[in-house]
Formats: structure tokens, C-alpha cells, sequence
């Protein structure tokens, strides 16, 4: 795969963790250096590690994986999605200036689950090197660092969307969740799952 090439698929790939890590800054509210160095290498290293892992399970888990990919990517996003649009619910009608979320997207379960769903694409591209033949390492590498680079300014975006939305912070919050929810039923849109 040329240079130039490669670099638009680590582009494209990094699209879902961009809108994630937008509506992950908006939830935040104030993002320290530490959230944002979590979030953008937890994201970078799925990218990464997605395409070497499809690379090695081979053309033989090809038709298993397209079949349950995007049902799997659609049901974390919405969990995620979900889970942001119900601590908007919880916070209707109060006082959202402090930097103190609810809930931390950068941390556990919801980091992990993010990171999965925004990365298990990228397994199809891996697997699709390994059909060919060709080295994973690299491009797997490419992946990863722009998708670190992408999710960077994914979430530095959202705080300042925060940042200029005031008191409409529980209704970027409610954006955010809603976002979410859209990518994955757009990844099902995509796998023609509403015919």
C-alpha cells in the first residue's frame, strides 16, 4: 500500500474515534492533559492493534467478522451513547459550570468499550492486508499514530465547543449521546442492515 493511500485509510478510520472524541470533550467539560493522553492512546492503540489482530486471524474469520462487526460496533456506541444521554437527564435543571462530569469517558469500562467500537473496523482492513499478502507492521503503526493525532484534537474540540456552549452544556451533552447513537446506526446504515 503507497504512502498517500495509506494515510486516507488511517483517516477514514479515525473518523468514528474524531466524533467520539468530540462528544467525549463536551461530556468532560474541562479536559485535563491526562484525559486527553488516555483517551487519544487508548484509540491510537485499537487502531493499531485492531488491523495486526485481523492480519493474524486470516481470510478464514473474513465472513464471521462482517457479519457481526457493525451489530457489535452499533450496540457499544449506543450503550455509551445511552449512558451520556442519561446523565443529561439526571443533570436537567442544574448548575453544569464546575469541570466535574459524572461519569469519566477516559476511564474503564467506557474507555475500553470506545475504543473497541471505534477500532473494529479497522480488523477488516487487516484482515484485507493479510488476503493480499502484504507486511502489517507499518501500515498497523500509520493507523494508530494518526488516529492518536485525530482523537487529540477530537477532544480538545469538544471542550472548547463546551467551553463556548455555556449553560448549554447539558444540551451538548445530550448532542454528544445522540451522536454517538447515530455513528452506530450508521455503521449499520453502511452494512445495509435497513435494506
Amino acid at each position: 500500500m503507497v504512502f498517500p493511500t495509506l494515510l486516507i485509510v488511517a483517516v477514514a478510520l479515525s473518523v468514528d474515534a474524531f466524533a467520539v472524541a468530540v462528544a467525549s470533550g463536551v461530556r468532560l467539560r474541562c479536559v485535563r492533559t491526562a484525559q486527553l493522553v488516555r483517551m487519544a492512546g487508548a484509540f491510537g492503540f485499537f487502531q493499531f492493534a485492531m488491523p495486526v489482530v485481523g492480519w493474524f486471524l486470516g481470510a478464514g474469520m473474513e465472513k464471521f467478522i462482517h457479519k457481526y462487526d457493525h451489530w457489535a460496533a452499533f450496540v457499544l456506541l449506543a450503550i455509551v451513547g445511552g449512558r451520556m444521554l442519561k446523565e443529561a437527564w439526571d443533570n436537567r435543571g442544574k448548575s453544569l459550570d464546575t469541570c466535574d462530569a459524572e461519569t469519566d469517558p477516559t476511564t474503564g469500562m467506557s474507555l475500553f468499550l470506545l475504543a473497541l467500537a471505534t477500532s473494529i473496523d479497522a480488523l477488516a482492513v487487516g484482515l484485507s492486508i493479510g488476503v493480499l499478502g502484504k507486511p502489517i507492521w507499518f501500515p498497523a503503526a500509520v493507523i494508530g499514530i494518526v488516529c492518536f493525532g485525530i482523537t487529540a484534537a477530537g477532544i480538545f474540540l469538544g471542550k472548547t465547543v463546551c467551553a463556548l456552549a455555556g449553560s448549554w452544556t447539558n444540551k451538548a451533552t445530550v448532542l454528544g449521546g445522540l451522536v454517538l447513537i447515530c455513528i452506530g446506526l450508521n455503521i449499520l446504515r453502511e452494512h445495509d442492515v435497513f435494506g
